[in-house]
């Protein structure tokens, strides 16, 4: 735990004395993000680069403190560190697709391809799949072909999810931070603690820059950062559904956890559905941009960024929480229920906010003109 704690603290202090410094040098290189979109909800030019110091911060910190020491088997400490390999390489792909994407910009299919390579190197290369389903809808063990397709997909959806809910101050990180908080608890729960440390060195450098990018943000963690938050939570997810059960203490394993995993990336999941199937049915493409977010249904609503993101925040914990009903329903897809309603009531409160605004804005004819 003391490990645990040092991890934290270090990716924090990193990112906290280190991001001034990346401002500055961002404003004097002019790598700022003007708001000449109409989509876009800020009204002043911000530094866009902030990825750069959560990704340095976050590998800085777990490569410091993490031991190999604590494992007990040979073959389990190849297995780990060539998993620590794969992770940092691909991890790099895509922050360089990132760094390219806030500096000059990247073609959505180019960055596709990006994902689909990373993917394809964790499931072929490292094995980081999701092998069985785990009693939900009735299904365990995944064909070979099926598991593939399934990891493949759950990388590319996970890694845009992050990408897709970067456009309020505040969200991205605080996500993020809320689902390693989630993960990084399970893993100390599990005894796994390398996947733990990487979990809160994550999480450490997400508070820290949480500090200069709460409203009003005084930096942007762009493509650089979102890519690599979404694959490193993409993976802790699939680290903790594919852990033995055997392993767990009398609670958790009582706790399904694929539900688990989907309540921790509850609102990137159900955000990126919604706006997906939006996109389809006009008949757009999935990856244009554009107001259709909830966040963005939000602000609408005259809320602002603070309050926005705290509304998400309680959600994804409130979420979070109703998936350990299923320890006391010990039924795995009434526990994916529950989390379902949850969110689909979220969406209804938002949508039926938004609307109920819009209506009060819609100009009233005057009485006078029937008279």
């Amino acid at each position: 735990m003391a490990v645990l704690i040092l991890v934290f603290l270090t990716a924090f202090i990193v990112v906290l004395y280190s991001t001034p410094a990346l401002i500055k040098v961002a404003v004097l290189k002019r790598l700022i993000d003007t708001p000449t979109e109409e989509r876009k909800i800020h009204k002043r030019s911000v530094p866009t680069i902030g990825g750069i110091i959560i990704y340095a911060g976050t590998l800085f910190a777990y490569s410091l403190w993490y031991t190999i020491d604590t494992l007990s088997y040979y073959d389990k400490i190849f297995q780990s560190v060539n998993e620590f390999k794969l992770i940092v390489a691909t991890s790099l792909i895509l922050f360089f697709v990132g760094v390219k994407d806030d500096i000059i910009g990247t073609a959505p299919v180019k960055k596709l391809f990006a994902h689909i390579v990373v993917a394809l190197i964790l499931v072929l290369m490292g094995d980081i799949r999701i092998t069985s389903l785990h009693g939900i809808f009735g299904v365990y063990e995944i064909p070979i072909w099926g598991s593939v397709f399934l990891s493949i997909f759950t990388y590319v959806v996970v890694v845009n999810s992050f990408n897709l809910i970067d456009g309020v101050d505040g969200l991205a990180a605080g996500v993020g931070f809320l689902s390693c908080c989630a993960f990084g608890t399970w893993f100390i729960f599990a005894n796994e603690f390398p996947y733990a440390a990487l979990s809160f060195s994550l999480a450490g450098a997400l508070f820290g820059f949480l500090i200069f990018n709460f409203s009003p943000a005084r930096i942007f963690m762009g493509d650089s950062g979102s890519l690599v938050i979404g694959m490193f939570v993409c993976v802790l997810a699939i680290k903790m559904i594919e852990y033995p059960t055997q392993s767990l203490n009398s609670f958790w394993v009582h706790v399904s956890k694929p539900v688990f995993a989907i309540a921790a990336l509850v609102y990137p999941l159900l955000d990126t559905l919604r706006v997906f199937l939006i996109r389809a049915i006009k008949g757009q493409s999935p990856f244009m941009a554009d107001r259709n977010h909830l966040h963005h249904k939000l602000i609408d609503c005259k809320y602002s960024h603070v309050k926005t993101v705290i509304i998400i925040y309680s959600f994804t914990v409130l979420t979070v929480g109703a998936s350990l009903v299923s320890y006391f329903i010990k039924e795995p897809t009434l526990g994916l229920l529950t989390v379902l309603g949850t969110s689909l009531l979220f969406l209804f409160i938002v949508i039926s906010i938004n609307r109920r605004a819009k209506r009060a804005l819609r100009p009233r004819a005057d009485s006078s003109e029937f008279v």
